[in-house]
């Protein structure tokens, strides 16, 4: 089987920026690569990397996709290098796609029809500061129970006073997710986590509390309290995520699809490992949405914590984007770059 391929560079501003430890994230670029088969059914799929995260660049991305022949083959689909794990992802799901070829951007904005079923939920991502104490009343009027307050990006007393506001205000059923983004110090990661297990209740789990580098205390810090430690860009990749396994790491395991890598490498490996799974999102478009979802629902089949409960997704980042899905057919075949 070959396929015509093509691709197109695209650019989504958010209605108001991502603020993290690594920086203020104010626009989403990508890449969407369209496959066409010899019976002209269309597989799509996108590129969409974090290279902070440990993916390689746009530029990267594009270098590969402009070097590429008009006709490509699966063997060239499934040798792309570990090195562009974005694109990995995207050309492995453009072709997974012929199964299904109605086009993914149509009727994608909360739920994923085949989550539904198993009864999936999503975390919402609030807004740094004293805006998420604001936020999170809107977020649950539109459904989400599970909410993701990014840590490490202002001084440790703010961050605790408004975590303080939200265990007060939140729903006895809410849960709160602390995401430091590595950004804090192993003091500050003790404090955090002193603090923590005082809402045992409120906090599911803080994520990334230390930088990628530093598992052994990571582990450590996993043995001595109570709250629950996430991998994240730890397990940025399968290769990171299979080696933090190999170390010993059996805590929650915080995947991006769009950015981990080969799919078909990640099927494989949860087959052979139980490992506690949050899927979350790289802010991608309904197209990268919708493969990273279907693989969600497909290796999250008997994926639970300990209590039983299947974890929220980390998708719930529509009210970063003002573009509605039904508008992304212009969108995608813009002119390229």
């Amino acid at each position: 089987m070959e396929y015509q391929f093509s691709f197109r560079q695209f650019s989504q501003k958010f209605t108001h920026a991502v603020i993290t430890n690594h920086g203020v994230w104010d626009m989403r670029e990508g890449i969407m690569i369209r496959l066409v088969d010899r019976t002209g059914k269309v597989g799509w799929g996108e590129i969409s990397p974090i290279a902070w995260f440990g993916s390689e660049t746009l530029e990267q991305a594009r270098e590969f996709c402009s070097q590429l022949p008009e006709i490509i083959t699966p063997e060239m689909i499934l040798g792309i290098p570990a090195h562009l794990p974005a694109c990995q992802f995207a050309f492995e799901s453009a072709r997974e796609n012929f199964s299904n070829s109605i086009p993914v951007f149509k009727n994608q904005h909360l739920r994923d029809e085949s989550l539904i079923s198993k009864k999936m939920k999503y975390s919402a991502l609030l807004p740094k500061g004293e805006a998420a104490v604001q936020e999170w009343k809107n977020l649950w009027q539109k459904g989400y129970e599970t909410f993701k307050l990014k840590i490490a990006v202002d001084h440790i007393t703010q961050e605790l006073e408004i975590l303080h506001l939200l265990v007060g205000q939140l729903p006895e059923s809410a849960k709160i997710r602390l995401d430091a983004n590595g950004g804090l110090n192993y003091h500050q990661a003790k404090l955090w986590l002193e603090v923590c297990d005082q809402f045992s209740q409120k906090i599911e789990f803080i994520e990334q509390p230390l930088g990628m580098d530093r598992l052994e205390e990571m582990l450590e810090l996993s043995q001595v309290y109570l709250t629950e430690i996430a991998l994240d860009e730890s397990v940025a990749t399968w290769q990171k995520l299979e080696s933090c396994y190999q170390m010993g790491w059996r805590g929650v395991f915080v995947v991006k699809p769009a950015i981990l890598g080969s799919p078909s490498r990640l099927r494989e490996f949860c087959q052979n490992h139980t490992i506690d799974l949050v899927f979350s999102s790289v802010f991608e478009t309904p197209i990268g949405r919708e493969a990273a979802l279907k693989l969600a629902g497909e290796l999250s089949h008997g994926i639970s914590n300990l209590s039983g409960n299947c974890r929220s997704l980390g998708f719930g980042i529509d009210h970063y984007f003002a573009l509605q899905s039904t508008n992304w057919p212009e969108v995608l075949w813009n002119p390229i770059y």
